[in-house]
């Protein structure tokens, strides 16, 4: 284990370990968190997979790389200081996620943002993220840091958390992410927008 999956597991969870990098990541360097709806259906599938090109990368490095970003693996987007994770460590076993699978993992979330002390910037990919994100922000103030409305409205305003500028965006994973081609282009300008910002 490396020092991100050390410092946030229990040993009971590692049944969920698997989902976690396997890459050495340096703490300090990271400036962005990302924060994805759900895990895939099998670690190897997942962002951290040995495999070159997984299925959930098949659409995040498009989704980079239209933002004028020249990425080609996982290394490639912890080198530019972010960190992918997924607000809920459980394969989804239903089409809906439910709040109680949301709040079984905000303890490992919360753990999880907790180890970056230069952090400035979470992006939200999808509602169940923005679920998550208010959860733990109603946790440590007792109001929620998104506001409840939808992301295209959302995305023009400038959402802060304490110190932390909040991204919220659409989701960046599962088959028919790359369909929709104005969530695409939306998202892509997103992430161009949070580099630059935490720069």
């Amino acid at each position: 284990m490396n020092e991100i999956t050390e410092k946030v597991f229990p040993k009971e969870r590692t049944n969920i370990l698997a989902y976690y990098p396997n890459i050495e990541i340096d703490a300090a360097a990271i400036k962005i968190v990302m924060i994805n709806e759900i895990v895939a259906d099998a670690p190897v599938n997942d962002f951290y997979s040995p495999e070159e090109r997984s299925f959930y990368m098949e659409t995040t490095i498009p989704l980079f790389q239209q933002a004028g970003i020249d990425i080609q693996t996982i290394e490639d987007i912890v080198t530019l200081g972010i960190y992918i994770t997924n607000a809920v460590k459980r394969p989804k076993t239903e089409t809906a996620i439910s709040t109680n699978q949301v709040k079984e993992f905000l303890p490992l979330l919360k753990k999880e943002l907790q180890l970056f002390p230069n952090l400035k910037a979470v992006m939200l990919n999808g509602d169940i993220a923005k679920k998550a994100f208010n959860m733990l922000s109603k946790q440590q103030t007792g109001k929620n840091a998104v506001p409840s409305m939808s992301t295209y409205k959302l995305r023009n305003r400038e959402v802060y958390a304490d110190q932390l500028r909040i991204f919220p965006a659409y989701i960046m994973t599962g088959k028919n992410v790359l369909i929709e081609k104005s969530k695409v282009q939306m998202t892509a300008e997103d992430i161009a927008k949070m580099i630059a910002y935490a720069q």
